[in-house]
């Protein structure tokens, strides 16, 4: 299989590519605002966000596992889980990754790194317990998709102008409390504060910037979900991953999904019981949809599958 084909699908790359669009337009009609009203501390700004976002690209997997407590395994650790994901990289003609084990109870998987060669796919204790073999390979496909999409990079991008509209929005904030910004845009006094302009446009595309970037992150699961599919060549092992670790989460302590919260953005179905009441403000697809999804991939390969 080429590298290529992992999740191709010319009406989800067209969403993608649109909702990258008005992104990319929210975030040019942010600069072009602010170099208008902004004249100073700019580039200092810019500077510190873009060396954040160069930090969280390069070290995207150290926090992950760090911020999971993931434990990177060896081949004697963990012989069947490396042999597994072995497979899988060979079927998909992809370079191994790393491979991590998560010692929660909590069913849930992901995949880290920025780029294919500086790679982690963890899974959680849970979710090695509770599922089989089939399921897990399902599951692993998906993150290892991920990997072959190099969704990190394309979050990291995503992201990058969110970070500045929220430290603008910090810096906004304190400059109005401690009159910074130079006070207003032509020193009268009836005139609006830049600081007010820099904070109500900041936090306005930070607002919108979050709302797309989580549209995004919806395709981009859409997408590891076919990509798991075309690999196994089975849709319904992912289905059935996907439904038993959505039922499984609900057996789980409050406590434990509390300490794996941080990771929701990272894991393969988020763990939480709580229902989100709009799509709009979820960075996962519902569940239904998902099972809807890959049911019609599974009725294109001719595997008929019932969600």
């Amino acid at each position: 299989m080429k590298r290529k084909a992992y999740g191709r699908d010319g009406g989800l790359t067209l969403r993608m590519v649109g909702t990258g669009f008005l992104l990319g337009l929210l975030y040019v009609v942010f600069g072009v605002v602010l170099f208008q009203v902004l004249n100073v501390g700019l580039v200092p700004m810019l500077l510190i966000v873009i060396g954040l976002a160069f930090f969280q690209y390069y070290t995207s997997d150290r926090l992950a596992l760090a911020a999971s407590g993931a434990k990177i395994v060896e081949r004697d650790e963990a012989p069947e889980l490396h042999a597994m994901v072995e497979r899988l990289c060979a079927m998909a003609d992809l370079p191994k990754p790393r491979v991590a084990i998560v010692d929660t109870d909590v069913p849930n998987a992901f995949a880290t790194g920025r780029n294919q060669k500086h790679a982690v796919v963890a899974v959680t204790r849970g979710l090695w317990e509770r599922l089989d073999e089939k399921e897990i390979e399902g599951v692993l496909a998906h993150e290892l998709t991920h990997i072959a999409n190099r969704d990190v990079l394309v979050m990291t991008v995503a992201s990058f102008f969110a970070m500045l509209a929220a430290v603008l929005t910090r810096f906004g904030l304190y400059a109005g409390m401690f009159g910074g910004f130079g006070g207003s845009r032509d020193n009268n006094n009836n005139s609006v504060p830049i600081w007010l302009i820099v904070i109500v446009v900041s936090a306005v595309t930070y607002f919108l910037s979050w709302i797309l970037i989580r549209t995004i992150s919806r395709y981009r699961e859409y997408a590891a979900d076919r990509g798991s599919a075309l690999i196994t060549g089975a849709p319904e092992y992912l289905m059935s991953a996907l439904q038993r670790i959505s039922s499984d989460m609900t057996r789980i302590p409050q406590r434990d999904l509390r300490e794996v919260a941080g990771m929701n953005a990272f894991f393969i179905i988020p763990a939480s019981v709580k229902k989100v009441s709009s799509e709009l403000f979820m960075d996962h697809p519902p569940l239904e949809k998902r099972l809807a999804a890959l049911a019609e991939i599974a009725r294109e390969m001719g595997r008929p599958v019932s969600v």
